[in-house]
């Protein structure tokens, strides 16, 4: 009698997750990814940058120091290998997966939205300086008043007059 060994088929299931890489490694560990032949996703923006010289649009990581990778259990170790690569996210012990739903928001609104920014509420705090990118305020700086849910009471202060508004947090970059 001859045995045979089968892999379990959820065990070549694949699953997105997300890796954290080393500061400003996140477009060259998604190179690195694809030419081993690992599915990964780096979001990217585009955002004007300006030097002493010159002007320039340029596209950077939506995301800092994280990429999301499709794989199943045996690629895992393959990701764990890459340079720049620091580890997965993990979530209750495990590391994380995503929806594909999910990533498919993030590929359609980065295709969509060219000046899109992550501010995290948890990285907001009262007297945070900001800046409101559009609406009938855009360019405007202000301080944070109050937190309210998903929104900011700013205090508006460049307007030659002392203004309150309410404005979404997905409006405004840190100034």
């Amino acid at each position: 009698m001859q045995l045979v060994h089968t892999s379990h088929p959820k065990k070549l299931e694949k699953h997105w997750m997300v890796i954290y890489t080393r500061p400003r490694w996140e477009k060259k560990v998604d190179y690195l990814l694809q030419a081993q032949g690992i599915e990964s996703y780096c979001p990217l923006t585009k955002v004007r940058r300006e030097w002493s010289d010159r002007e320039k649009m340029v596209e950077i990581p939506l995301f800092s120091s994280y990429i999301f990778v499709n794989v199943n259990i045996k690629q895992q170790a393959i990701v764990r290998q890459t340079l720049g690569v620091l580890n997965f996210v993990y979530f209750q012990g495990k590391p994380a997966t995503i929806a594909e739903t999910v990533i498919e928001d993030i590929r359609h609104y980065t295709s969509k939205c060219e000046d899109l920014q992550i501010v995290s509420i948890n990285d907001l705090s009262v007297g945070d300086r900001v800046k409101i990118k559009k609406g009938a305020f855009a360019n405007h700086q202000g301080d944070v008043l109050e937190i309210q849910g998903k929104h900011l009471l700013m205090v508006l202060d460049n307007l030659g007059c002392l203004l309150i508004a309410k404005v979404p947090v997905s409006n405004i970059v840190t100034a």
